[in-house]
């Protein structure tokens, strides 16, 4: 009988899991920051975060340049252009 019931319990939920919107699983951001997928994982972006080069066109995306800053590649929003 437990195991029917303990069983039936699991089978609802995961049911339950399987109707909720992914939007509602995403990923929430503070102020200030943009949600995006890069890499395949979710992550909050903005102006100097660290980012990873190979990922740049999926950056440009979400309106960010991967540039390189005092040595490390950095997040800078795609308006502004960089000087020397």
């Amino acid at each position: 009988m437990k195991k029917a019931l303990t069983a039936g319990l699991a089978a609802a939920l995961l049911a339950a899991l399987w109707l909720v919107p992914s939007s509602a699983l995403a990923k929430s951001c503070s102020a200030g920051y943009i949600h995006g997928v890069i890499g395949g994982a979710q992550k909050c972006l903005r102006r100097g975060e660290y980012c990873a080069h190979s990922y740049a066109t999926q950056y440009h995306r979400y309106g960010f340049n991967c540039v390189i800053v005092s040595g490390a590649y950095h997040l800078e929003p795609r308006s502004l252009k960089r000087l020397g």
